[in-house]
């Protein structure tokens, strides 16, 4: 089934949306009709929580920190 990525451009919300066809799709946040479609990341499941692809984590990077950008010591936080 197409599930698609969006984002408003009024409330700048990102939501996903199953959609058949072409329709106008609504924002669930504002109902506004103003929403891009978004390239959807792709994400794979590992240890049953689903991560994007090529993420890194403390104890796969061997690294102090978890994933690139974050600032936590380890992924329990960010779950």
């Amino acid at each position: 089934m197409p599930l698609y990525e969006y984002m408003c451009e009024d409330c700048d919300k990102e939501f996903e949306e199953l959609v058949f066809g072409d329709p106008a799709v609504l924002c669930p946040h504002c109902g506004s009709a103003r929403t891009d479609k978004l390239m959807s990341r792709c994400r794979h499941k590992r240890g049953g929580a689903s991560e994007p692809v090529g993420a890194a984590t403390a104890a796969s990077s061997g690294s102090g920190s978890s994933c690139s950008g974050c600032a936590a010591s380890s992924c329990a936080g960010c779950r």
